[in-house]
């Protein structure tokens, strides 16, 4: 990827819309939204689905999320999508879903790492290309 992009978001919202309890697993699905500074300045809403293990623990999710703001000083918007396989070591992927970019960031392309500190903050680094 060419350029990258860091910073810190926080969670400002997170409404549970769905929960489905089975034998050994719960589904649901969540609506959250986010303020990011950094690099991206703005919003995004997210759309989540996830899976709960038997004990109540996170076992797997798949989102997409709508960003809305600045990217480098960049206004427009683009669309993430997550997928977290597990919670037995396996590695969650987010990219930019190619073709979402709209404004001044129509055509761009990357992957988005997020990290959580101790406290439950929360920072990312977004590599991306225009095209």
């Amino acid at each position: 990827m060419g350029r990258n992009a860091s910073g810190s978001f926080e969670l400002t919202g997170f409404e549970p819309e769905e929960t489905d309890e089975q034998p050994g697993t719960t589904l649901g699905r969540v609506r959250i939204t986010k303020a990011f500074t950094g690099g991206l300045t703005g919003t995004s809403v997210v759309r989540m689905l996830s899976v709960l293990d038997g004990a109540g623990g996170p076992a797997a999710y798949v989102a997409v999320e709508h960003f809305t703001g600045e990217l480098d000083g960049r206004k427009g918007s683009f669309v993430l999508q997550h997928s977290a396989p597990g919670s037995q070591g396996e590695r969650l992927a987010i990219r930019v879903v190619a073709g979402t970019g709209a404004g001044e960031l129509t055509g761009i392309t990357g992957t988005f790492e997020l990290s959580t500190d101790d406290e439950g903050g929360h920072t990312y680094v977004l590599e991306y290309e225009l095209g």
